[in-house]
């Protein structure tokens, strides 16, 4: 595991964590999965959550004591029914919506078992860069942008 791994899993439900504002920091462990030719998966939002029809990398919140790596590995299988077999933290960003102020642990997603295939009924596409689908939720762009400048 990770230092960062470690440092989030610690601070996730210990004590409250807030921005310099005072809003409670919300963790997440968000899979960025990336197929040998550059393909990248979007998970679409589903209805009856903030930014409802947006496109997104998929992950969820880090429950109290887990791990960016437990955490991914658990939400990419509730979500998509897969195994993830190898992956490591890659950025982490800090993004203030007006629901929440979260703090993201993405993590390159290079292998894993089975076909993501969408488990609560969300719609997914493998895409290439430039993304062709919208609208995308304002966290993702930074995201795109990582994965275009690696290919320079």
């Amino acid at each position: 595991m990770s230092d960062a791994s470690k440092r989030a899993g610690d601070r996730a439900g210990n004590s409250p964590d807030t921005n310099g504002a005072g809003r409670p920091v919300t963790e997440v462990a968000v899979g960025v999965l990336v197929q040998p030719d550059g393909r990248y998966l979007l998970a679409q939002r589903p209805a009856g959550k903030p930014y409802e029809g947006y496109w997104e990398f998929p992950g969820g919140k880090l429950e109290t004591g887990e791990s960016v790596e437990a955490a991914l590995a658990r939400e990419l299988h509730e979500e998509l029914g897969i195994e993830v077999e190898a992956s490591h933290l890659w950025h982490t960003l800090e993004h203030d919506y007006p629901h929440a102020y979260v703090r993201l642990f993405f993590c390159k997603v290079t292998q894993w078992s089975g076909e993501p295939h969408g488990r609560e009924g969300q719609a997914f596409v493998w895409q290439s860069l430039p993304a062709d689908v919208s609208p995308l939720l304002p966290a993702t762009i930074p995201v795109l942008e990582w994965l275009a400048a690696e290919k320079k």
